[in-house]
């Protein structure tokens, strides 16, 4: 029970909070994770369906010992901003400090989701 809460206040100690305005990217390219001394480091990469997108992120919506559940999450152009039309890349990185052996993770876009194990 104690490593359950202990993974929940840091999950919430280092994930950016959402900005009511962000919704989840069009798609998941790719997800790296990787577990080295106690930091989990997540690398998400994908794309928007325009451009003026920004502040392109990855929201922890659950964890347990063994697992995250992410968004990638960014915030779109106001209406009516004149942008460039089609696919367009987004990255974001996301550090969590864990005491777990988290084996998986998993994040969810608009169009696709990705599950990637957790290199050590």
């Amino acid at each position: 029970m104690a490593a359950k809460l202990l993974l929940a206040a840091c999950i919430l100690a280092c994930a950016k909070p959402a900005l009511a305005a962000d919704r989840r990217v069009y798609k998941i390219d790719s997800v790296i994770a990787t577990l080295k001394k106690g930091t989990l480091t997540i690398q998400a990469k994908g794309a928007v369906q325009g451009g003026g997108w920004k502040n392109a992120h990855l929201r922890v919506v659950h964890g347990d010992r063994h697992s995250i559940m992410l968004e990638f999450i960014a915030t779109p152009p106001p209406p009516g901003m004149a942008v460039i039309e089609g696919l367009v890349p987004v990255s974001a990185t996301a550090e969590i400090r864990t005491r777990n052996r988290v084996e998986t993770v998993h994040a969810a876009a608009d169009a696709n989701e990705i599950t990637a194990q957790v290199l050590r």
